[in-house]
């Protein structure tokens, strides 16, 4: 399922950046998300303690983990999406995407976004599709270790670029 492999690949994200010296928030550390149980509409409240948690510790980057799905089963490659809230996201983004063009071979571009956590916080940051579920090749290659590696790997570069 996308949450499981999307926590394992956020793990190795977060080993390899800690490793070189970031602080790291995890917004989840298990299968729970942060809504509460008195949220009326429970998505919403979770996306919404999202961004409460960004300024609660005075964030300086976002990394959204997904796993996306396609009509069809050929459709593959990682990709990042941006909204323009702030300029610093499309500078992020683009890095990000040359080093999974480089990393990654993925084929895909840069793309906007306007969804509703990404549109509502003025934190940099961008919405990471790591693959696509859909893809049966891509799917093998997200549930095992080494290439959970290689994609963090590829956003700890790329993060490591932007702060420099």
């Amino acid at each position: 399922m996308e949450k499981d492999i999307v926590l394992e690949i956020s793990f190795q994200l977060r080993d390899a950046l800690m490793e070189k010296g970031a602080i790291v928030y995890m917004t989840r550390d298990s299968d729970e998300d942060l809504s509460s149980r008195w949220d009326p509409k429970k998505k919403r409240g979770d996306l919404y303690r999202r961004l409460l948690m960004y300024k609660k510790y005075d964030t300086e980057l976002y990394l959204s983990i997904h796993i996306n799905a396609g009509s069809k089963a050929s459709e593959k490659g990682a990709e990042v999406l941006y909204h323009p809230i702030n300029k610093n996201n499309k500078v992020f983004g683009t890095i990000l995407m040359e080093h999974f063009k480089k990393d990654l071979k993925t084929k895909r571009k840069l793309l906007k976004t306007d969804l509703y956590m990404y549109r509502n916080t003025t934190v940099p940051g961008v919405l990471i599709e790591c693959g696509f579920l859909t893809n049966p090749d891509e799917r093998y290659l997200m549930q095992k270790e080494s290439y959970q590696k290689k994609i963090a790997s590829s956003i700890t570069d790329a993060v490591i670029e932007y702060f420099q």
